[in-house]
């Protein structure tokens, strides 16, 4: 059973996330303080965080410079793009604001847990795969068709993203938050011809496009249809 580790200074608030997580199967752990939360990190290790950030004592962000290996889902009030962007950039895997449907939490939660699952015999990243394609997180390693392909730090780092929201439309401006971490050169103009030449890569093992321009929103990852018989 996943633990996740609540940390919330608002009772109500908590309560109503602890009575969610735990519905759907979750086991959940609490902290009320930054401080409180750093003893409980150092006693055991939960495998998702949620973090409020005005917390007493040592606020959320001091908190979230502490957390390693561990993904991190800021829940705030601050709705500000620039702050979300850095928090972002300071290490957090997610960032939902209040106030928020508990649907949404819910699966954005589940989106961490399986981004970051492991192989509980060997502890690495397991391998996401959307048809031919597989993608070797631990290894930085993409195959496609019959052997493997070569992408730059900026192409990997998009097909990663895209690959771990396989259902879902990935807009321009979330890509370019998410990677930014990874491919500081990656920009609003150049997002289009890394896709572009990702795309192609791809493209050439498999003979199929993998990745699909939704106008005026962002990219997805293309369903490929199934061979009739």
């Amino acid at each position: 059973m996943k633990n996740i580790l609540i940390i919330e200074d608002d009772v109500p608030i908590g309560n109503l996330e602890e009575k969610a997580l735990r519905k759907a199967g979750y086991s959940v752990s609490r902290a009320y303080s930054g401080t409180e939360a750093l003893l409980l990190l150092n006693a055991s290790k939960p495998d998702l965080v949620l973090l409020d950030l005005m917390l007493p004592g040592l606020d959320g962000e001091a908190v979230l410079q502490k957390i390693h290996d561990i993904p991190v889902l800021v829940v705030s009030a601050r709705a500000g793009l620039d702050h979300k962007v850095k928090l972002l950039l300071d290490g957090a895997a997610d960032y939902i604001t209040k106030p928020f449907q508990m649907k949404e939490l819910l699966a954005r939660v589940a989106v961490q847990l399986r981004i970051h699952a492991a192989d509980p015999a060997t502890g690495a990243a397991l391998p996401l795969t959307f048809g031919e394609i597989t993608l070797y997180p631990d290894r930085r390693v993409i195959t496609a068709g019959a052997g493997e392909v070569r992408l730059t730090r900026t192409e990997y780092a998009i097909l990663k993203l895209l690959m771990q929201n396989p259902a879902q439309v990935v807009t321009r401006s979330v890509l370019l938050e998410r990677i930014s971490a990874d491919t500081p050169d990656c920009t609003e103009s150049s997002l289009k011809t890394h896709i572009s030449h990702l795309r192609a890569k791809l493209r050439a093992p498999t003979g199929k496009d993998y990745i699909e321009a939704v106008w005026g929103i962002g990219f997805k990852m293309r369903e490929q249809e199934e061979p009739r018989a």
